[in-house]
């Protein structure tokens, strides 16, 4: 066998193996990959501790928080404002608004909730010429995010707040512009909250 042979024998099966190499697409490594710990699920159990905090002047009031992309009910202990300032429907919704306001206690964060209601959001009750059960926040409804506004829609609906039907009206602060929505808390916006900016049913 001559020289010659050898070498281009050589250089074929020296292709031949770099070809096998690309084809199955693995680069090998000796360095290991740690793609960390899995992530831990929240419970989105409603702290006990929050359900017995009740103090002179105050009251067990249910606020919808944000939990594994839900909303859900958790109790809180608030006062209810001042009487004099506020027909009740009004001072209520106030009071519940401000607890969404709040960042979540430390045993309501441990199981996983959050809220998406920032500190600019308010309310004042209705307008001239306005339904008597009508709020009116001080952004229209669609420029809320609109996970917060499934908070504050489910949070009015079994309270004073909402109309006998259990449909909470909203507006933004003018009223010659901002046309007032009847909201509903649904099953279903409790499970998918992203669609409560577009669920206002407008009001004749």
């Amino acid at each position: 066998m001559s020289a010659r042979w050898k070498r281009s024998a050589a250089l074929l099966l020296t292709g031949a193996v770099a070809l096998l190499a690309a084809g199955c697409g693995i680069r090998g490594t000796s360095v290991p990959v740690d793609a960390g710990a899995a992530p831990s699920r929240a419970s989105c159990r409603a702290p006990a501790s929050e359900q017995t905090a009740e103090g002179i002047g105050r009251t067990s009031v249910r606020i919808y928080l944000l939990c594994s992309s839900r909303i859900l009910s958790v109790s809180r202990a608030t006062r209810l404002g001042d009487e004099k300032t506020a027909p009740e429907p009004v001072r209520v919704a106030q009071a519940l608004l401000e607890q969404l306001r709040l960042p979540p206690t430390a045993a309501e964060a441990a199981a996983g909730f959050s809220t998406a209601v920032e500190d600019w959001v308010e309310i004042t009750g209705p307008a001239k010429d306005d339904p008597d059960n009508a709020l009116r926040l001080n952004r229209p409804p669609e420029e809320i995010q609109s996970l917060a506004l499934a908070q504050i829609i489910c949070t009015f609906a079994d309270t004073a707040v909402a109309g006998d039907d259990g449909k909470v009206v909203l507006g933004g602060p003018d009223s010659q512009r901002d046309p007032l929505k009847a909201y509903q808390c649904t099953e279903e916006m409790r499970r998918n909250p992203v669609i409560a900016v577009n669920s206002g049913v407008l009001v004749s």
